[in-house]
């Protein structure tokens, strides 16, 4: 995981910002500041892998606060002016985003910057699976996963993220066609083509939707949708 922090005097790009990076699994949003001096008082005790720094910012640029630094972590510069572009690699940036940033822009140059200087921080796929869990290596951990204890599995570019019952998600490096095969097949069944269900845990299902909480709703797509509406008519009271 590569630790983040995003500075920005604009209210509304720094919200933004901060979106893109908590969006982006292989990101970990740390903090985020609307101020240069802000940061570098955070920065004074703690260190981070990257940053997204905007270069127009009042009492001190960005370009400045970078160069202020004795030993800074990668930067991307965001800024309205794409002129300013070359001051910022003058300090070693990694890339700049000129605004509006879309998220396409900002996953381009985040995968751009991950393989260029960040490529172990990979996590790599499940190395052991039986009938009861299996073994996830994430973020340099090899993490045991119960079955029984998934509520579904959502894909997410080339990783999926595995959500637990009463537990953070666990990432891992690899596409939801690869977790799929390790799973018992009783149990789980893909319903669109970014997320698998825990059978066992499905306990509402509203307008093609499995709702597993007020804020959770799986979509079943119509690809997935005969084989899931097999599965409720073996189960379904008559």
């Amino acid at each position: 995981m590569i630790s983040c922090i995003a500075i920005d005097d604009e209210p509304l790009a720094l919200k933004q910002m901060a979106a893109y990076v908590e969006k982006t699994p292989y990101l970990n949003l740390v903090e985020s500041f609307s101020s240069a001096l802000k940061a570098l008082e955070f920065l004074q005790d703690n260190t981070v892998d990257l940053m997204f720094v905007d270069i127009n910012m009042p009492d001190l640029s960005g370009i400045e606060f970078v160069e202020s630094l004795s030993n800074p972590a990668k930067v991307i510069f965001t800024t309205a002016y794409r002129e300013y572009a070359f001051e910022g690699f003058k300090v070693d940036a990694a890339d700049y985003l000129v605004k509006p940033i879309g998220y396409a822009d900002f996953l381009k140059s985040v995968d751009k910057t991950r393989e260029r200087y960040f490529s172990d921080n990979k996590v790599v796929e499940t190395i052991e699976n039986n009938e009861q869990y299996l073994f996830i290596k994430s973020e340099y951990k090899i993490v045991r996963i119960n079955y029984n204890d998934i509520q579904y599995i959502e894909g997410m570019r080339d990783y999926v993220r595995i959500h637990l019952l009463n537990q953070k998600p666990v990432m891992a490096l690899m596409s939801i066609k690869k977790m799929q095969e390790h799973l018992p097949t009783a149990d789980f069944m893909r319903v669109h083509r970014s997320y698998i269900v825990n059978l066992t845990k499905v306990t509402t299902i509203e307008r093609s939707r499995i709702i597993f909480d007020d804020k959770v709703y799986v979509p079943v797509s119509d690809q997935y949708k005969e084989e899931f509406q097999q599965f409720l008519d073996e189960k379904f009271l008559k």
